[in-house]
């Protein structure tokens, strides 16, 4: 049923658009932007590789920086690639955690730190949404921020019996492994760190899919439109939400539908473009990176693997 959400808003969107906004967009992948997608998607995927770095160590797993970057090359691929776009984590989350016998905190991981992740998006985009000015801005009135920002306590409240959960039994688990890889001192700040460029990261491939349509200040709210549409869970390949998105947003924006539509088929091609050395280390052309120290000890000090990643250190 999600899939057929995804394919369906894709068709109604190009049915109503037309297929000329969906070849402008296939026209507008040029070599600078294909350079420009494998510069953004290395320090996208090396924010990603820390984070899971950190909250891993932070578990008491074993995760070496070189090898947790090739792991989220393959996965981001996979997710590209494969229906439901969770697959590729999936993937990863199992054989981290065959690696280091014990496949259920390998998966908790993975989860907490891609669940990191997304909330450092919704609160980068929902900041965006506030400050600059857009089409969002002018729909949001008192009301609706304090209905939101009560959402956001009662969901706050409900974690804490999780968080504060001791003694024995699944609860207790996961949610020691939520202190331990998200937060404490040594893991808290870097995961958000690294989500924040990661995020800053995805801002930019999409800047760069639409190209100079408008001052970046107006673009900003439109793309962080199209960013939190990309998480919906009813996408293929991350197709369908963000199409329906962009055209809406450019539409509402004075922008057109159509240059949104573009865009988004654009940001579609060099996402792939992004992670396409997961597909050489899937066809085995590419070398696994030999295994640093993390790899063969635990090490819940994740500074090391912060260390490693220029970017990340500051998704």
């Amino acid at each position: 049923m999600k899939l057929g959400v995804g394919v369906l808003l894709v068709a109604a969107v190009v049915a109503h658009l037309g297929a000329g906004a969906v070849l402008d967009g296939l026209r507008a992948v040029s070599v600078g932007a294909v350079a420009a997608a494998l510069g953004i998607g290395s320090v996208t995927t090396a924010a990603a590789a820390a984070r899971w770095c950190l909250v891993a160590r932070g578990v008491g797993l074993r995760l070496g920086f070189g090898r947790a970057l090739a792991d989220c090359y393959r996965a981001q691929f996979l997710n590209s690639v494969l229906p439901a776009g969770v697959l590729g984590d999936v993937h990863r989350a199992v054989d981290h955690g065959r690696r280091n016998a014990d496949v259920a905190r390998g998966v908790r991981a993975v989860v907490l730190e891609r669940v990191a992740g997304q909330v450092v998006v919704v609160a980068a985009c929902a900041v965006l949404l506030v400050v600059l000015p857009g089409p969002v801005r002018d729909l949001i009135d008192p009301v609706t921020v304090l209905w939101v920002l009560a959402v956001v306590a009662a969901v706050a409240l409900a974690a804490v019996p999780l968080v504060r959960a001791r003694g024995g039994g699944a609860l207790s688990t996961v949610g020691a492994d939520l202190r331990a890889g998200l937060l404490t001192r040594r893991t808290g700040p870097g995961v958000v760190g690294c989500s924040v460029v990661a995020t800053a990261g995805h801002l930019a491939l999409l800047a760069v899919a639409a190209g100079p349509v408008a001052p970046v200040g107006e673009l900003l709210p439109l793309l962080a439109l199209a960013l939190l549409a990309m998480g919906l869970p009813v996408n293929v390949g991350g197709w369908g939400p963000r199409e329906a998105v962009m055209a809406a947003a450019f539409g509402a924006a004075g922008l057109g539908a159509a240059t949104g539509l573009a865009a988004a088929v654009t940001y579609g091609v060099l996402a792939l473009v992004s992670c396409a050395p997961g597909l050489g280390l899937l066809l085995g052309r590419v070398a696994l990176p030999r295994p640093v120290e993390g790899d063969t000890a635990a090490a819940p000090n994740s500074a090391r693997c912060v260390s490693r990643t220029g970017p990340a250190s500051v998704a």
